[in-house]
């Protein structure tokens, strides 16, 4: 009998232990990797920005994605929506970087459309409309087959 083995947190939750790349795909157990962003981590929106603004700069909108997910299931009810949002402009760069144009530029414009009620607001001083354009431009020039280089490509949330 051919047993798979799946790796576990301390919890005994699956966890999969492979390192990863700066865009989060898997590497081969006992490669050097990107370090991985802790789950669960409840940050202010001031923290949560810098750190995701950090991992974009850094090319790791992977990572970036995790801290806006981490936002998006323990921020408050009326901006779950906006956090949601920003975590698939990051994950839409992130496939656009891997190469998924269909992928990519999909995720960009629906985290554009996510984001784009809380234009007139700015919560937290987010550069909305800088974000929604830059999405769909973007979104466009991967549909064109455009190479996307994350960190050379990275938004700036504030603004």
């Amino acid at each position: 009998m051919n047993e798979t083995r799946r790796d576990r947190d301390a919890e005994g939750r699956a966890r999969n232990a492979r390192p990863r790349d700066g865009l989060g795909r898997p590497l081969p157990y006992g490669s050097p990797g990107v370090e991985r962003q802790p789950e669960g981590v409840l940050r202010p929106p001031p923290e949560t920005l810098r750190e995701a603004q950090r991992l974009l700069a850094a090319g790791m909108p992977f990572h970036a994605h995790e801290v806006f997910e981490d936002a998006w299931k323990s921020g408050p009810e009326g901006e779950r929506a906006l956090w949601r949002g920003l975590a698939q402009l990051a994950v839409g760069l992130t496939h656009a970087a891997r190469g998924n144009t269909a992928g990519g530029a999909r995720l960009l414009r629906r985290g554009a459309a996510a984001i784009t009620p809380y234009a007139e607001d700015r919560p937290h001083g987010l550069a909305v409309t800088h974000l929604t354009s830059w999405a769909r431009e973007l979104a466009d020039r991967v549909e064109e087959g455009r190479t996307v280089d994350a960190a050379e490509e990275a938004p700036r949330l504030l603004g």
